[in-house]
């Protein structure tokens, strides 16, 4: 039986013609064009954006192994040479050391007890039902809205009153419940996605809802304590106001009041290069820790998402 070349035709609205065949091949032709040109726009703006933020970094690690008269002479050229002594009279004659290990001994500590009190709380609100439960949930919603400003002089206050003030201790609590708001949000949501089925067969074995907990519903949340854990050690890295207001002797200085005082007292005494290398390491470990964990940082956010 022998065919025909001719297209059967739509009428349109106004009146023409189109042809079957036209129609499915004019749109996807537009939609891809659309896609290239959008393609493009995005791409130029995420290469406009990591430009703009790798380039200080970059200019500011430069700057670090210079001398002071190359600061100034060329400060957009490379090193002659590298000049590691800037490093080690940051480290030592700037007190770098005593700041990083106050900082250390405070993160740390600060972040352990903020994963694991968050952690509990944020189990207990998303998987056991009882009276109160959203109320104390919106407590916690609250307290990341509020502004810690306005908390400054009560705080003061009572951490005076308590005896912890000028304390690694008491700068540590301030931390975790400065943390703590944030925290249960972001694992109240995560433990939600997680499956019932694994803990429900835990108590039938006999676990207890503490071994439950622990061996069973923390592990599988590891994504989203990694996440969580790296957001509070950005913001409690880079605090500046809490402990200026409650730490003030020197001797218990964090980083960030290092590097104010060591702004302060490099500049007065023209040692730029000094202050560049003190600024770079208190970036280096933050750095580091997003490099490491930006894989287990992307599952924790989409994991909610993905399920």
């Amino acid at each position: 039986m022998k065919t025909t070349d001719t297209h059967a035709s739509v009428p349109a609205e106004s009146g023409a013609t189109l042809s079957k065949i036209d129609v499915p091949s004019a749109a996807p032709a537009k939609e891809r064009k659309e896609g290239r040109v959008l393609n493009v726009f995005s791409h130029g703006m995420l290469v406009l954006w990591a430009f703009m933020v790798v380039m200080p970094l970059l200019w500011a690690v430069m700057t670090s192994f210079k001398d002071d008269s190359s600061i100034f002479s060329s400060p957009w050229a490379l090193p002659d040479k590298l000049h590691f002594d800037n490093w080690a009279r940051a480290w030592t004659d700037a007190n770098m050391s005593d700041y990083f290990l106050n900082t250390i001994l405070v993160v740390g500590g600060s972040l352990i007890g903020t994963l694991v009190l968050g952690s509990m709380a944020a189990y207990v609100l998303a998987r056991f039902d009882f009276p109160g439960n959203r109320f104390i949930y919106f407590l916690f919603i609250g307290g990341m809205s509020f502004p810690i400003m306005l908390a400054l002089v009560p705080l003061f206050y009572v951490v005076n009153n308590m005896g912890l003030l000028n304390t690694i201790h008491g700068l540590i609590l301030v931390y975790i419940a400065y943390s703590l708001p944030f925290t249960v949000f972001f694992l109240t949501a995560f433990f939600r996605t997680l499956p019932t089925s694994v803990a429900e067969a835990a108590f039938v074995d006999g676990a207890s809802h503490t071994r439950t907990f622990f061996q069973i519903m923390l592990p599988m949340a590891k994504p989203g304590l990694i996440s969580v854990g790296i957001f509070n050690f950005l913001g409690q890295w880079n605090q500046y106001m809490l402990p200026t207001v409650l730490n003030t002797d020197p001797d218990k200085r964090v980083l960030t009041q290092g590097l104010v005082q060591l702004a302060a007292s490099q500049g007065y005494k023209g040692d730029w290069s000094g202050l560049f290398a003190g600024l770079v390491m208190a970036m280096l470990p933050v750095l580091a820790a997003y490099i490491v964990f930006q894989r287990q940082v992307v599952q924790g956010l989409t994991a909610g998402a993905l399920k």
